[in-house]
């Protein structure tokens, strides 16, 4: 908003200092863009009084003045014709600059001390006129400074309005803002009118039909306008502010937007079909032809003005040209209205139409101002363009505006907030100086009347602000708030999910982070069946990519994608990770439930090592599965045999926490590897982390390393092809006892030699002591025991 200085002093007296001024309203929460000076910089020009003149002595042409400029006479060489005793002029002293920056020295010409220069239009940046010296009014203050008593160096100032500070769009707010800090009184225009004719009511009716979008409209009419250019005054305040003239009616309403921050629109009576004005939305299909010469399709949403059969108007953005003023339009009806802020952004933005009047509309307008801009508006006109004010206004009162009447506050707070010590009355002085009338209830609370034109005042919050920038930021001590710490526990679950990104890392697998919306052919490409819960997704509203429509409820198919994208770049190996949520939805108007897991992919690395093959990439990822329970102290084991549609046949496992089944491992189907342009074998596994919750995590535990010989013992047993070789480790460490320090599966053979449903399993056992060596006798027995579990538990036969 450019805020004219020149005109804001006419609402109020300005500090002395342009600078004061603009510090002053930073402080107070406006930004100042730029300072702009309109007109030349006549601040040095004086008002001088030509008291005698005589011919030069020493030059025909020339003039000798004696001439004062309010501090004694003084003598003065001229050359001007035009020249005369009597007269009052523009003088520059020595020492002085004129407005394109030349300074003035004292200087002798033809023989004689001239002490300033009596200054032509085109010296003073005014005009082309150089012929004669600038002839003042007789009127005006001798010694005056010339900007003074010509108006010329008007000073703007373009002022950034934050959104919520609506208020502040017009200058009545500016001036507000100004009483705010520097003090004054408020010297608003006049807006009482004088009525005459046929009452406005029987001319025009209006009505609210969307009671949500228009809180309330009301219009004046003027009859026997006569629409012309405006006067000088008018047109030079608008083109301050940076707008253009267009005829006395339509500048009329801007000039008062600009006073009060009210939009007005001013329509020809005879142009109105049915002498009816309706307050409605679109109907469907509807176009208007604007005022800016565009034709507008209207859409269901979109708030109008309409007469009896045809929208007129776009409610707050702007006027229809078929309605508009002309130049013999002779009876006007001028509207002002409040509309709901939000539904005239939706239309500005779906439209990219945005005005004047949409600007302030956006961020609200004083809903207790309405009579006094339409009354100041119809005055103007009837001034400017000679009509006649019928009596009364129309108008029409849609839905209830919500406005913050009353908000409550403690005295302590806000010097608790702000680190200051300002005592009640202060507080009641500086809410007072921004017109919110603060009365205390005598229990250290504050009781605060809220003006009507202050939408964003809500909450004590906004009090209190309101009381630091009156008081002034840089009046407010530096302090730092007193706060009690307390320590912190970490939450459950963000410590598992650290745990497990940690025993992962460690095992040599990247951390990857994919987005939560996937396509709906997931669960085709899982192979889940038609029943399985994982079909029932959530649907996105506004996805941010048009394919990722659902939010997933499995953190495969992301991980499939990214080693697909991995593996097509030839980056190798490949293994990757992802701790993320599955969403599961629930029951209608509920949210969702977001499950923590961890999902892992590892392909078979096409490569291998110089010096020995990789191992099956099923094993690598039952490993990582071993090492991530271990670090858990979850207990997580395998059973064989999982029925995960997704995992290959007689190549997968579930994973179970006790009796509770909580993820799977195994090789990926072959058609689920196709389906997202895997073509080697790869293995995956997924975890559901909320039954690990309830777990207590065990925390490591350290022992002393054993100073006593380690015994080695290996031992083959045959046993059947159904038994897993892990339920035969867990047998062997129960029965080993603490003697046993880790048992190793080390050969499986069911070659030549051995029956047919039958395996040869080989174990290398590790027995130690940590006090003392363990004698032939304990090691014999504890084989024995071994031996024993194998036999009669697993029907081993050894070997």
């Amino acid at each position: 908003m450019r805020v004219s200085l020149n005109w804001l002093a006419e609402w109020i007296d300005l500090p002395g200092s342009t600078e004061e001024l603009c510090d002053l309203l930073t402080f107070g929460g406006l930004e100042i863009e730029s300072v702009e000076t309109a007109g030349p910089d006549l601040s040095q020009v004086r008002v001088g009084h030509v008291e005698q003149r005589e011919p030069h002595p020493n030059a025909d042409r020339l003039s000798l003045c004696r001439v004062d400029v309010g501090n004694g006479p003084v003598e003065i060489v001229c050359g001007a014709p035009n020249v005369a005793a009597g007269q009052k002029v523009a003088v520059i002293s020595p020492g002085s600059r004129l407005p394109d920056g030349t300074k003035l020295k004292k200087s002798k010409i033809r023989g004689v001390v001239s002490n300033g220069m009596i200054c032509s239009e085109r010296e003073l940046g005014l005009g082309e006129g150089h012929e004669g010296i600038l002839v003042l009014p007789e009127d005006s203050p001798l010694g005056a400074s010339l900007a003074d008593v010509l108006g010329s160096g008007d000073t703007v100032l373009d002022v950034e309005i934050t959104p919520n500070r609506g208020d502040w769009a017009c200058m009545l707010g500016m001036a507000r803002e100004v009483r705010a800090h520097f003090g004054g009184e408020l010297r608003a225009p006049d807006c009482t009118l004088e009525e005459g004719g046929d009452s406005a009511s029987e001319q025009i009716s209006i009505s609210v039909d969307d009671p949500a979008g228009c809180y309330r409209y009301i219009g004046r009419i003027v009859r026997g306008v006569e629409v012309g250019p405006s006067p000088d005054w008018l047109v030079a305040k608008l083109e301050a502010a940076g707008l253009r003239s267009i005829d006395n009616i339509v500048d009329v309403t801007n000039l008062v937007l600009l006073e009060f921050g009210q939009p007005l629109h001013a329509f020809d009576i005879a142009t109105l079909r049915g002498r009816e004005i309706r307050v409605r939305r679109a109907a469907p299909d509807e176009k208007i032809a604007t005022l800016d010469g565009q034709m507008r399709e209207l859409e269901p949403a979109d708030l109008v003005i309409a007469d009896a059969e045809r929208a007129v108007a776009i409610a707050g953005l702007m006027g229809g040209a078929e309605t508009a003023v002309r130049p013999d339009t002779r009876d006007i009806l001028i509207e002002c209205a409040h509309f709901d802020p939000s539904s005239v952004r939706r239309t500005a933005r779906r439209l990219a139409l945005h005005s004047d009047a949409s600007y302030r509309f956006e961020r609200g307008i004083d809903s207790g101002g309405l009579e006094r801009a339409i009354d100041r508006a119809a005055r103007l006109v009837a001034e400017l363009a000679g009509g006649q004010i019928a009596p009364g206004r129309v108008g029409a009162q849609g839905g209830p505006f919500a406005h913050c009447q009353s908000v409550r506050v403690s005295v302590e707070r806000p010097n608790r907030v702000l680190g200051t010590q300002l005592s009640e009355a202060e507080m009641i002085s500086c809410l007072a100086r921004v017109d919110i009338e603060a009365r205390s209830d005598g229990q250290g609370q504050l009781e605060c009347r809220i003006p009507s034109y202050r939408n964003d005042v809500f909450a004590a919050e906004d009090l209190i602000e309101e009381i630091a920038r009156v008081h002034g930021y840089q009046n407010i001590p530096e302090t730092l708030p007193t706060i009690s710490v307390a320590a912190v526990e970490e939450p459950p679950r963000h410590a598992l999910e650290f745990a497990v990104r940690r025993a992962l890392a460690a095992a040599g697998l990247c951390e990857t982070r994919t987005f939560p919306g996937t396509p709906a052919g997931d669960a085709d490409a899982l192979r889940l069946a038609p029943d399985d819960a994982r079909r029932r997704t959530i649907q996105i509203l506004n996805p941010h990519l048009e394919e990722a429509r659902q939010l997933r409820t499995s953190l495969i198919p992301s991980l499939l994608r990214g080693a697909h994208y991995n593996l097509a770049q030839g980056n190798e190996p490949v293994r990757l990770f992802e701790v993320a949520r599955h969403f599961v939805p629930n029951a209608a108007g509920e949210l969702p439930d977001e499950s923590p897991a961890v999902a892992a992919v590892l392909p078979q690395a096409e490569r291998s090592s110089l010096w020995q093959p990789e191992p099956p990439v099923f094993f690598t990822a039952k490993g990582v599965l071993e090492r991530l329970s271990e670090e858990l102290g979850s207990g997580l084991r395998l059973q064989p045999g999982s029925k995960a549609p997704y995992l290959h046949p007689g190549a997968g496992a579930d994973l179970l926490l006790g009796k509770q089944r909580v993820g799977e491992v195994g090789e990926l189907h072959p058609e689920v590897a196709a389906h997202f342009g895997i073509d080697v074998t790869c293995a995956i596994f997924e975890v559901r982390l909320d039954a690990l919750l309830s777990q207590k995590q065990r925390r490591p535990r350290y022992k002393e390393i054993s100073r006593q010989p380690l015994v080695k013992r290996d031992l083959a047993v045959l046993v059947d092809t159904a038994r897993s070789a892990g339920e035969l480790i867990d047998g062997i460490r129960k029965a080993g006892g603490r003697e046993l320090v880790s048992v190793d599966l080390f050969d499986r053979y069911d070659g030549k030699g051995i029956p047919d449903g039958k395996v040869s399993l080989a174990f290398r056992l590790l027995l130690q002591r940590p006090d003392r060596a363990l004698t032939d006798v304990e090691i014999t027995k504890l084989v024995e025991r071994v031996s024993e579990i194998l036999v009669e538990r697993f029907g081993g036969e050894i070997r």
